[in-house]
């Protein structure tokens, strides 16, 4: 009986390592790769400079040339395979610091100084095309032609007057447990009430809510209602985004729209990418406390704190009870099931509906994907009605 407890154990642990890998010749990896991914914050790039990047396995540079522009390549030089981000900028093109070799946007290489006499090689390493909106960059990694930017759009973010501002936090353990997350409303009840109680914590309560899940054509809308006037509904997008409303910083100012990306730069280090969204109509003052706000506490990276956290179980920071409290209570969470934790241990139960939603719908279209057959053409929700608002809520609104 054991053996055969330990094969099915076995053949549980493959299927769910299904969910996990993310390089480019894994289903997974080609399944991200088929959508419009965020890899950078915008701002993180200098005027003519480059940065270095690792997104689902690979090695990447962004940089902005003289025009202003963005441009993804590949993370080495086709030569001697130095890192490209180290060398220089030239117009429109890069230029590898160890011999010199040049390359466009399309990853061409145009110039070797050292071979002037022997033409170019037809040789190029990789490049994609790049879209900066609301302050994130963000890249198509899959074949053929790029589809439209629609899905990544969030058009309550594109309402004059709507102030916006970014965040980005690495965290040291699988993405897709951070996905998993998105999809489980009663962690809320528990989790936001460690450390200390945040707006949220209090807004949400510690009341185990009922479970509703809705396929879209977006992704997945999840409902959890812990009373009549606590009903708490969020969109995600697939394969990897959220969507949350949660309180504002003070009693007196709008709730905030959320929107969470989760990009896995290996199979063990995620960069979570954030937009938050103040509705129009706030006060001048709420205005200024939201910009100063995320200038000082926007960009927590709770990996950072990962001794601190899991040793003094506390929050030691009573004026960031939003990005940084939200990121540590969730870190210790998530990060506590391991870097890749073991599904084919766990022992679920009703109120794992959105998991098991979750994993049936991935699984779904990777056996498309796997079978030659079409996967779901997902859409944005253009068209779907606000998410609820909360008590409170409507005073502000």
């Amino acid at each position: 009986m054991n053996i055969i407890q330990d094969q099915r154990r076995d053949e549980r642990a493959n299927q769910f390592k299904l969910l996990t890998e993310c390089n480019k010749c894994s289903p997974m990896g080609r399944l991200l790769r088929n959508f419009w991914q965020p890899v950078a914050l915008a701002e993180s790039v200098p005027a003519s400079g480059a940065i270095p990047l690792l997104i689902m396995g690979e090695e990447l540079t962004l940089y902005r040339g003289d025009s202003g522009a963005l441009h993804l390549v590949g993370g080495r030089c086709a030569h001697r395979r130095t890192l490209l981000h180290t060398g220089w900028i030239d117009g429109e093109e890069i230029r590898c610091i160890y011999h010199g070799w040049q390359f466009n946007g399309k990853g061409e290489c145009v110039q070797r100084p050292a071979e002037a006499n022997t033409g170019m090689p037809r040789t190029r390493i990789p490049a994609y095309p790049v879209r900066e909106y609301m302050g994130l960059v963000f890249a198509w990694m899959g074949e053929g032609e790029a589809p439209e930017f629609d899905l990544p759009r969030k058009l309550p973010l594109e309402r004059e007057g709507v102030l916006v501002a970014n965040g980005r936090e690495r965290w040291d353990n699988n993405w897709f447990q951070q996905v998993e997350n998105s999809l489980d409303a009663v962690h809320v009840s528990f989790v936001h009430q460690a450390l200390t109680v945040g707006p949220f914590g209090q807004a949400v309560t510690g009341a185990i809510p009922d479970l509703s899940y809705e396929e879209t054509s977006s992704g997945i809308r999840q409902t959890a209602r812990r009373s009549a006037t606590n009903v708490r509904v969020s969109d995600w997008t697939f394969p990897n985004n959220n969507h949350i409303t949660v309180p504002g910083l003070t009693p007196d100012d709008p709730w905030i729209d959320v929107y969470v990306w989760m990009i896995p730069n290996d199979e063990m280090n995620t960069t979570r990418f954030m937009i938050y969204g103040q509705q129009p109509g706030a006060s001048d003052a709420s205005r200024i406390r939201f910009r100063e706000y995320f200038a000082k506490y926007g960009k927590y990276d709770p990996a950072e704190h990962h001794d601190e956290l899991f040793g003094s179980r506390t929050w030691d920071n009573p004026e960031d009870t939003f990005v940084g409290l939200t990121a540590a209570q969730d870190y210790l969470s998530i990060r506590g099931q391991a870097r890749i934790t073991a599904r084919e241990d766990e022992i679920l139960g009703r109120s794992d509906l959105g998991i098991v939603t979750l994993r049936k719908l991935f699984w779904r279209e990777l056996e498309l994907q796997t079978t030659g057959q079409r996967t779901k053409t997902w859409r944005s929700q253009n068209d779907a009605a606000p998410l609820p608002k909360q008590p409170g809520q409507e005073a502000v609104a």
